[in-house]
């Protein structure tokens, strides 16, 4: 089993024990603001199961159909939990017009409140893990993942204070105002998450940072050519793919073109993880000196 999957069934194990948790703490409590934590909960097992699907077909080699490869898959997964969390958080706002037309008094549990502390200590540490090796792995899908628990656990805090403070002043619209101050959070980061995985969908260039890292590899590895030019790059999910001209002395051998060409590749394959590059090897009259990296 490849090892992203490995953390997407992990990603599906803890979501469904913290909604145990967090199921427990609103029944305890009875409160609008809690019970929208726990729907974030449910919304983290269904995105979980469809990272599942989605990193087993990103994993599918590249065929004759798809000759680079299924990893954009992943996108789709991306955008896909992007529009269950807007779901989510549209139910939760409906929750918490109808908690502030006819409110409910709360019950002061201590448990309850523990509980849900519980759970978001539990969303924190595996946010981080999903976050951490998603980006070391190159995964939308579990970066995606990452910060959407990220998310839920800044709400959650975010509840914990506020139902506290209901208990101690005795205010119970504030649990409804809390739930829709959560619903509004999770709608942002929703929309944010589609924004960025709708980039990748679109083939998306890299960051100037990592061309520029791209470039100055390319410089350093291209001795005997004259110049470089019309540097693209894209990702694909895990991919990166990058690609440009290369313009050599028209009297070189294609041997010695063909060496060039393998040094450069190998660098950049071995700096930029999980990189798929395609060289144009071009003569010098096809130069473009305004627009090139010249060595």
């Amino acid at each position: 089993m490849h090892k992203t999957l490995k953390l997407a069934f992990g990603s599906i194990l803890v979501a469904c024990v913290v909604l145990g948790l967090k199921t427990l703490a609103y029944l305890a409590t009875g409160s609008v603001a809690l019970f929208s934590d726990a729907i974030e909960s449910i919304v983290n097992i269904v995105t979980g199961c469809v990272a599942v699907v989605v990193l087993k077909i990103s994993a599918v080699p590249a065929d004759n159909n798809h000759p680079f490869g299924h990893t954009k898959a992943e996108y789709f997964a991306a955008v896909g939990e992007g529009v269950l969390i807007v779901v989510a958080a549209l139910l939760i706002l409906r929750q918490a017009y109808a908690g502030a037309i006819d409110p409910t008094p709360l019950n002061l549990s201590v448990t309850g409140l523990a509980l849900n502390a519980v759970a978001s200590v539990l969303n924190g540490l595996w946010s981080w893990v999903l976050i951490h090796k998603g980006r070391e792995w190159r995964s939308p899908a579990l970066v995606a993942d990452g910060r959407h628990l990220f998310g839920d656990v800044i709400t959650s805090v975010g509840v914990l204070a506020g139902v506290g403070l209901v208990l101690v002043t005795g205010w119970q619209t504030l649990d409804a105002l809390l739930a829709a101050s959560v619903a509004i959070f999770i709608l942002w980061s929703g929309w944010k998450l589609i924004r960025d995985s709708v980039g990748g969908l679109m083939d998306e260039a890299v960051s100037p940072a990592t061309l520029e890292l791209i470039q100055n590899i390319i410089a350093a590895q291209a001795e005997g050519a004259i110049e470089a030019h019309d540097v693209r790059t894209r990702y694909a999910g895990r991919r990166t793919f990058i690609e440009f001209h290369l313009i050599v002395p028209g009297d070189m051998k294609v041997s010695h073109a063909h060496e060039i060409c393998d040094r450069i590749e190998f660098a950049l394959e071995r700096e930029i993880a999980g990189s798929t590059v395609h060289i144009h090897v071009e003569p010098e009259h096809k130069a473009k000196p305004d627009d090139a990296i010249v060595f």
